[in-house]
């Protein structure tokens, strides 16, 4: 199961996100076959929050759609309940590329999410295979969650 820390610095009309990210994070866990208990910090900000941690973390000075670190503890098998990390998603930058790609803003921010979640489980996209792996995960994830919604 995943537990969610929920922080919502963008505005309360998002809040609803964290029932979505429950849903779709426990989904993907189920997918991947992950039995254990675990949670994740999620944070929604604006294009200039994100732009700022970008610059201070990754040394690139522009507002992204998402960043992920990565937490060491999911390793550790003894753990009760295991630490992923942290996810910052920038709402402006989701609702640019919903509008861009023609997806609701629900879907773009739900990928968001399992973007980063699958980053925090430790996938990645530095060469073509490993974005092949992480892409096509990603999609039978969101596939699968859009299913079940429309049931």
């Amino acid at each position: 199961m995943l537990h969610i820390n929920f922080y919502n610095d963008y505005n309360s009309e998002y809040d609803y996100l964290l029932e979505e990210y429950q849903a779709v994070g426990n989904l993907a866990l189920n997918v991947m076959k992950l039995d254990k208990d675990f949670e994740i910090s999620v944070t929604l900000v604006d294009n200039e929050q994100i732009k700022q941690i970008n610059k201070d973390y990754r040394e690139k000075d522009y507002a992204t759609d998402v960043i992920s670190f990565e937490s060491e503890m999911y390793k550790e098998e003894y753990l009760d309940e295991i630490d992923l990390g942290d996810i910052f998603i920038s709402v402006d930058k989701g609702l640019e590329q919903a509008q861009e790609y023609g997806h609701s803003k629900e879907r773009e921010l739900s990928f968001l999410f399992v973007h980063g979640l699958l980053h925090c489980l430790g996938y990645d996209h530095l060469d073509l295979e490993q974005e092949k792996e992480m892409f096509a995960l990603q999609e039978v994830i969101l596939s699968e969650y859009k299913r079940q919604q429309e049931q």
